[in-house]
């Protein structure tokens, strides 16, 4: 079968909705390139929602982060008292929390992904002239989306293979694993589309002249 009905093959499989058929078609090669065209239409169609509805752009991940990380606090504050006052622990208290961190750490990568507070040498691109700091924020560009297409075709894989096998979460009766797994690929597809907004913005300042380095602060918006 060839790379682009490998790649068609995946729609029809999401349609029917059965993790094993779902699994066999985003096991192929095929996922990569459904994965792109997938990761390139989000980008386009939730940044022009962002730009429509700047509330949701700027709230978002955030909102994600900050409930994922009271619901961790909030489960370990009462599972402090129900196992030191009541004599008690919940079996899930130890195996929700890993899984809710997951999701705050991969939103909160999109998030930071947004304010350009990765590793990326800001004294080093400054010296550089106009042309080469263009060319370094286009390399940014290409790591990041290629590092969110990864990411989601991976963690598609992962959350199909858990939803085809019935994991369930420790210390529950019937709370799937899947459920927490298929934020990941909701957040990497976030920082594709963090991507393609950062560098639409990086051509309209090279073509009005404005300054294509800025200032990156952790927790600025």
């Amino acid at each position: 079968m060839s790379l682009i009905s490998e790649a068609i093959a995946i729609f029809p499989a999401l349609l029917s909705g059965d993790a094993w058929t779902i699994r066999n078609a985003v096991g192929t090669g095929g996922a990569w390139l459904t994965g792109a065209v997938v990761l390139l239409a989000a980008a386009f169609l939730i940044s022009t929602l962002y730009r429509k509805v700047p509330f949701i752009e700027r709230h978002f991940e955030r909102t994600v982060m900050v409930g994922s990380y009271l619901a961790i606090a909030g489960i370990i504050f009462w599972g402090v008292i129900d196992r030191f006052v009541f004599a008690n622990q919940q079996p899930w208290s130890t195996t929700v929390p890993p899984l809710l961190f997951m999701i705050m750490a991969w939103f909160g990568a999109a998030y930071n992904v947004k304010l350009r507070t990765h590793l990326a040498f800001a004294e080093f691109r400054t010296a550089m002239p106009r042309t080469g700091q263009f060319l370094c924020l286009t390399l940014d560009f290409v790591l990041w989306f290629g590092f969110a297409l990864i990411l989601l075709v991976t963690t598609v894989r992962s959350t199909v293979l858990s939803a085809s096998n019935f994991q369930i979460v420790l210390g529950t009766d019937n709370t799937m694993q899947w459920w927490f797994i298929a934020t990941a690929p909701l957040a990497a597809t976030l920082i594709g589309v963090r991507a393609f907004m950062n560098y639409r913005d990086d051509i309209d300042n090279l073509k009005s002249g404005e300054p294509l380095l800025k200032q990156a602060v952790i927790g600025a918006d």
